[in-house]
């Protein structure tokens, strides 16, 4: 592990949690731990029957649950792990041990039909069935619906339980366990979504839509075994169709103060394992991994924090974790609406929308539950609220906006390696190798279909593609799209922040059948409007590049000069 101190006292730093999210495991092999145990305190305050926490990937979520899980079980002794933590110096520390607990991930619900799913509910359900069937057993006689307990549990633990007798094995469980020690249960239920937002990417919701609805309503509403429940999930909960049944929910999203300081690293829990792996909170740190506005709180990607402290270099971490094709197939639908205001983000940093947290971009699908799954992902944050349902959003970080060259890559057909060779190259003013990639772009995922489509205007996947580089190279340059300059609008304008180093850049796009004689014809409007003159006004050192380009389905051409 790479340390800013000296060798020998980086052998006795604690190893880092990463890969870890058992709680226990954490405590018993005394590695670095961010003390979120207050987060106990609020859960036993807050009034909530039944409550979900959405965050993003990767925030702390399944370690929160098991830290919960492992304080509440009555069938273990944890004051242990708990000795020094701030909620054992609270009256609530007396409730320690005190509850029957079920706790299970479905994370790895990420099934591609009806069948897997039923297998992987069998997986992500056993652990619990398994850990209480003994005493269940013991006290048969006292338990009313045993023999179907029992009946279930052998199919759950054969992974051969089908979708309808799953249907309503939580709440069974919730009984019998509740009956076994004659208390309510504490329900925790992490990474809720997963079943559903696979259902939707392999198109089988439909097909089990009466199934979700039945599973969670069952377990989660009028359930008179349940004392409390606690979800965590990417998503909020649907007010349409497969949650109809769940208007107990109260949801906490990253507007809520509620529970805001537990999911990720506060300011001050990031100096402090910074300084302990011999790093500071500098600047570079600042803009590669703050930025999340959660609630009340600025917060820190916490997976981000912990391979920069592992690793000491400045880079992405977090964006390799988690699958965007939801995003990323949302992106293709987007309305010209959408990609207006998507132009302003990627120009200005933010931009004033709808934003709707109230329903899932599957179960309504428009602008505003489009921008709710960018903010719920993780990619976006809240800066303000500005009227109703109106908000400023903007671009959390460098690490994430670097990703985003890669989601609207993925999103025409591309991968983002080409994507960076493209912009790297641009950067450069290498423009044989910057219209090389870019034509390998367009030959390999624009559709005919969009080229016909698009004829005469500049539309996705064209379009899509330049926010894509606008995004890459804002570090590099100051960007506009469609800017006013000399005696028209140019559709691209690049001021390069080190004119010294690289050239400040014009790009002017055709559509037009003959694209050897559209890129010519580019490359004169930017001469006869002036736009050069315009950005030298602007900028009066350094050279410009000035890029004619035309498209016509899948041809392309470009000319250039330098002045």
């Amino acid at each position: 592990m790479r340390c800013g101190g000296e060798r020998a006292n980086c052998m006795k730093k604690k190893n880092l949690p990463l890969g870890f999210d058992d709680f226990g495991k954490v405590r018993e092999e005394e590695r670095y731990f961010v003390d979120k145990s207050m987060m106990i305190g609020e859960f036993l305050e807050c009034a909530d029957e039944v409550a979900l926490i959405t965050r993003p990937r990767r925030f702390g979520k399944t370690l929160n649950m098991t830290m919960l899980r492992d304080f509440f079980d009555i069938t273990e002794d944890s004051r242990d792990i708990f000795e020094g933590l701030a909620i054992m110096d609270t009256e609530y520390a007396e409730q320690i041990n005190s509850r029957p607990v079920i706790y299970f991930t479905l994370k790895d619900c990420n099934a591609q039909t009806p069948q897997e799913l039923a297998v992987a509910l069998c997986k992500a359900l056993n652990s619990e069935y398994s850990r209480y069937y003994r005493a269940v057993k013991e006290k048969a006689d006292e338990i009313e619906d045993f023999p179907y307990f029992e009946k279930l549990y052998r199919k759950i633990s054969g992974r051969s339980a089908s979708l309808v007798e799953l249907s309503e094995s939580v709440s069974l469980l919730e009984q019998v366990v509740s009956e076994l020690y004659q208390k309510p249960v504490i329900l925790l239920w992490d990474e809720y979504d997963t079943p559903i937002m696979s259902s939707h990417q392999y198109k089988y919701h439909d097909q089990i839509s009466a199934f979700i609805a039945n599973f969670y309503g069952s377990a989660l509403k009028g359930q008179r075994y349940l004392e409390k429940a606690l979800l965590t999930g990417i998503q909020r909960v649907a007010k349409e169709s497969i949650f109809s049944k769940l208007n107990n929910v109260i949801v906490y999203t990253t507007l809520d103060k509620d529970y805001a300081a537990y999911f990720g690293f506060t300011a001050q829990e990031t100096r402090e394992i910074l300084e302990y792996y011999g790093y500071t909170l500098d600047e570079g740190v600042r803009q590669m991994y703050d930025g999340y506005h959660i609630g009340n709180q600025d917060i820190y990607n916490p997976w981000s924090i912990l391979n920069y402290c592992k690793n000491g270099e400045l880079r992405p971490y977090w964006v390799n974790t988690s699958s965007n094709t939801l995003i990323r197939e949302s992106l293709k639908s987007a309305d010209e609406s959408f990609r207006q205001d998507f132009e302003m983000l990627v120009q200005y940093g933010e931009v004033e929308v709808a934003l709707n947290l109230e329903t899932s971009y599957e179960e309504l699908r428009n602008n505003a539950t489009l921008w709710g799954l960018f903010v719920d992902a993780g990619y976006l944050t809240v800066k303000e609220k500005t009227g109703y349902e109106l908000y400023i959003i903007r671009f959390v970080n460098r690490e994430v906006k670097d990703e985003f060259k890669n989601i609207v890559a993925e999103s025409i057909g591309s991968d983002g390696g080409n994507f960076s060779r493209m912009v790297s190259a641009l950067a450069r003013c290498d423009y044989e190798k910057f219209f090389y990639n870019y034509r390998n772009i367009i030959l390999s995922c624009t559709s005919y279909y969009d080229s016909v489509q698009n004829a005469g205007q500049f539309e996705n996947p064209y379009h899509m593609l330049t926010l894509g580089m606008m995004i890459s190279l804002d570090s590099l340059y100051q960007i506009r799209s469609n800017y006013e300059t000399g005696d028209g609008r140019a559709d691209i304008h690049m001021i390069s922040k080190e004119p010294e180093k690289r050239a400040h850049i014009i790009i002017e796009f055709k559509c037009t059948e003959d694209v050897e004689a559209g890129a010519g014809e580019a490359l004169e409007q930017i001469r006869e409007k002036r736009y050069a003159e315009g950005l030298r006004a602007q900028a009066p050192q350094g050279k410009i590049l000035c890029l004619g380009i035309a498209h016509f389905k899948k041809k392309c051409a470009m000319r250039h000069e330098i002045v």
